[in-house]
C-alpha cells in the first residue's frame, strides 16, 4: 500500500480543538509532525495524540514516517505552510509511487473570518508602538475622513463599479475599525468597542425584521418597511418625525428626506411660496424646496440628478479647455 501524507490545515480564527471528525481520526492514529509549538499542537496533545516538533527539515523526516507507518499527518501553521507542500509536492512527482500527499481541511474560516484579521491589524496600528498618525487622532478629526470615503463609495456605485466599491467599502470600513478602537481607550462608563457596534447592529437588525426572525407575517414591502418604521418609533421614542434627520446631509438630499418624511406622516403642511418681496436668497431658497417637492412627486431624487447634471457640465468644461 502506498505511504501517505496528510498536510492537516485548520483555521487560525477558530480554537484550535474544533476540528473534523475526520481530522481527530488522522491525528490520533497516525504519528503527527510540526515545524513549532502551537495552540492547535497543544490542543491535539491534550486530546491524547503525540506531536513531535521538528528541529530539521520537514520533508525527509515526514517520508521516513510514512514509509514506517503508512500515514504521517503534518500539522500546518497558521499561514498553511505552502513552501512545504510545494516542495513534498515536487519530491513526490519526481519519484512516482513513494508516497501520495493528501490535504485535509481540519476547520475553516467562517463567513466574515477576515474581519477578525482586520479588526487585529487596527490594534496594532492604534495601540502603542503603532501607527502615530493614528494615535494621534479623534473622533472630531477624523469627521472628514469618513464623509470622503462614504462619498467615493457613493461615486464607485453611481459609475456601476463593483471592483471599485469592494475597495471603497474597505476605506469605510477602515473607518467604522478605526473609531471603535479609539473608543475603547475612554474614561470608564463611557468605553465601548467594535464588538458593541456590531452587537447593537446585530439586535437592531433582529428586532426590525420580525418576518425573518420572529412570526410577524408581513410578506410585500409596504408592510415590511410599515413595520420598520413602527418599530424604529417605538425604540427611539421621538417627538416629531423629523428626529434622526442628519441636518448635516446636503440640501437637496435634506429637503427631500424632509419631505419624504412629512409625506409618510400624511402630514399636508403647504410649501413656502417664493414671495417676490423677500430677498433674494429666500425666494431662491422656495424655488428650490419646491422643486425638490416636484421631483419626490416624479419618484426622482434631486441630489442624484443634479449631481448627474454638474458632472456632465464638468466634462463640457473640460472638453472645451482642450479645444
Amino acid at each position: 500500500m502506498t505511504a501517505r501524507i496528510v498536510l492537516l490545515v485548520a483555521s487560525p480564527r477558530l480554537p484550535a480543538g474544533l476540528l473534523t471528525a475526520a481530522a481527530w481520526d488522522v491525528v490520533r492514529g497516525n504519528p503527527v509532525l510540526a515545524g513549532a509549538e502551537s495552540e492547535l499542537t497543544a490542543a491535539v496533545r491534550a486530546a491524547g495524540a503525540e506531536v513531535t516538533v521538528l528541529d530539521g527539515p520537514a520533508t525527509p523526516a515526514l517520508l521516513d514516517a510514512a514509509a514506517a507507518h503508512g500515514t504521517a499527518v503534518w500539522l500546518a501553521g497558521p499561514a498553511g505552510d505552502e513552501a512545504l507542500a510545494r516542495e513534498l509536492g515536487l519530491r513526490l512527482a519526481r519519484e512516482p509511487g513513494l508516497a501520495e500527499l493528501e490535504l485535509m481541511y481540519g476547520s475553516w474560516d467562517p463567513p466574515g473570518a477576515r474581519l477578525l484579521d482586520a479588526v487585529e491589524v487596527m490594534d496594532r496600528l492604534a495601540s502603542p508602538g503603532g501607527d502615530p498618525w493614528k494615535r494621534a487622532q479623534t473622533h472630531r478629526s477624523l469627521a472628514g475622513y469618513l464623509i470622503e470615503e462614504c462619498y467615493e463609495a457613493y461615486d464607485a456605485i453611481g459609475a456601476d463599479d463593483t471592483d471599485a466599491l469592494r475597495e471603497e467599502l474597505g476605506d469605510v470600513l477602515l473607518q467604522v475599525l478605526l473609531h471603535a478602537r479609539m473608543a475603547e481607550e475612554l474614561p470608564d462608563g463611557e468605553r465601548w468597542d467594535v464588538d458593541d457596534v456590531a452587537g447593537g447592529l446585530v439586535d437592531k437588525m433582529v428586532r426590525r425584521n420580525p418576518h425573518v426572525f420572529a412570526d410577524d407575517r408581513a410578506t410585500t414591502l409596504d408592510e415590511i418597511t410599515a413595520n420598520w418604521e413602527r418599530i424604529k418609533r417605538a425604540e427611539k421614542a421621538r417627538d416629531s418625525v423629523l428626529d434622526g434627520i442628519a441636518p448635516s446631509l446636503p440640501a437637496l438630499a435634506l429637503a427631500a428626506k424632509i419631505l419624504d418624511r412629512a409625506g409618510r406622516a400624511g402630514l399636508a403642511v403647504p410649501l413656502p411660496v417664493a414671495d417676490p418681496r423677500a430677498d433674494p436668497a429666500g425666494r431662491l431658497g422656495a424655488e428650490l424646496l419646491a422643486r425638490v417637492a416636484a421631483a419626490r412627486e416624479a419618484d426622482l431624487d434631486p441630489e442624484a440628478a443634479l449631481r448627474r447634471a454638474a458632472l456632465a457640465y464638468a466634462d463640457a468644461v473640460r472638453a472645451a479647455e482642450r479645444t
